[in-house]
């Protein structure tokens, strides 16, 4: 019987055979250029036909228009023909970046219901009825994704919880994409994932330009290096406990690309390294770990914004004994922030505000008082 390692062998060989049998038949030209994803790579061949190689193990060939299907490429690689229209998201951090690069109108139906959106263009997208609700990831509607002739899939990680539907869609001819931003050890690479889609629809010159603009923001705060202030990112749960961003985690990352320093690590928090970003601690340990912290800044996401200092001591008397809380310096997330993909550059920005104290106001945070 085969161990776990000697499967995962087995794939990684058959991968690179693969490959090799692409390269074999094929003028490989050069590589997409990227700064900080690594959960996806291109190569690029002769007439304007593409390789996208994705950590997962899948492989999409990117042919043109008016281009033959190439010979040679492995059977497991996924053709997407261009131009790509009709598409469906299921992975609704990708909304955003398809919205940067000016392809709104390219989407055709997501999963995320338009209660659960706080971006507005899509709201209204959806009011007006350009952007359909086609079901949850686990049980789409396939009769709607069908009939509106559906050019590609785009799912989040979930789907492999669902692997039939992703077999079914598949099956009907429907190219599906499994989307790994969320993996990218950068916060700039979970936003580099633009220039795959860019890459898609033909945008690739656009999304690039957009990558580099606000690469350059987060470059530039980072010349400026650390501020020496610590900050924690918080919710409190509604049995009491405390929801805290791990280190590592992409939201901890931007706050010490900021200037700050992230107050809570492995060893403080005592866990044990694994996929998931955040955790919940009893509110005791917190408080002995992020008491004296310089900034505390709350996660509005789960339950809802809140308007004051009081509404927050509410959740726990004890967080009015904390030094951020005593000293005026709580801060609160919008709405929009975690599904603003495109918004990283920003984020980060309004982060090194509040640690280099600037009178500029902030668009993602605000200040409680």
């Amino acid at each position: 019987m085969l161990s776990a390692v000697g499967i995962f062998l087995m794939i990684l060989t058959a991968c690179n055979n693969q490959k090799e049998q692409i390269l074999s038949n094929q003028k490989s030209i050069g590589n997409m250029e990227l700064k900080y994803a690594e959960q996806f790579s291109v190569e690029y061949y002769e007439n304007d036909i593409s390789l996208v190689n994705i950590k997962d193990g899948r492989q999409y060939i990117i042919v043109p228009e008016d281009e033959e299907i190439p010979e040679g490429f492995p059977d497991s690689a996924t053709v997407i023909k261009q131009p790509v229209e009709n598409i469906y998201i299921s992975a609704s951090s990708s909304v955003d970046l398809f919205n940067g690069i000016n392809s709104l109108d390219s989407i055709y139906a997501v999963s995320t219901a338009k209660k659960d959106w706080s971006l507005p263009y899509i709201q209204n997208a959806m009011d007006s009825g350009k952007i359909l609700y086609a079901g949850k990831y686990s049980s789409p509607d396939y009769e709607m994704l069908l009939s509106g002739k559906c050019g590609l899939a785009v799912e989040s990680t979930m789907i492999y919880h669902s692997p039939e539907i992703m077999e079914l869609l598949e099956s009907q001819g429907i190219p599906v994409i499994v989307e790994r931003s969320s993996y990218e050890p950068h916060p700039l690479g979970r936003m580099e994932w633009i220039k795959l889609y860019g890459l898609i629809l033909g945008k690739e010159k656009e999304a690039e330009e957009f990558f580099n603009e606000k690469s350059a923001v987060v470059e530039n705060i980072e010349s400026f290096g650390n501020t020496g202030k610590t900050a924690v990112f918080f919710y409190i749960t509604s049995n009491g406990s405390v929801n805290v961003r791990k280190t590592g985690d992409y939201i901890s990352k931007m706050i010490e690309l900021a200037g700050g320093n992230y107050i809570l690590n492995a060893e403080s928090l005592n866990v044990e390294e694994n996929a998931l970003s955040t955790i919940n601690m009893q509110f005791e340990a917190f408080y002995s770990l992020a008491k004296d912290t310089d900034y505390l800044i709350y996660n509005s996401t789960v339950d809802g914004q809140l308007d004051t200092l009081d509404q927050l001591i509410e959740k726990n008397s004890l967080l009015a004994d904390f030094k951020a809380v005593q000293n005026g310096d709580v801060w609160c997330t919008d709405k929009n922030m975690f599904q603003q993909t495109t918004a990283t550059a920003e984020v980060i920005s309004d982060f090194n505000k509040i640690f280099s104290e600037s009178t500029e106001d902030t668009e993602f945070i605000y200040h409680l008082s």
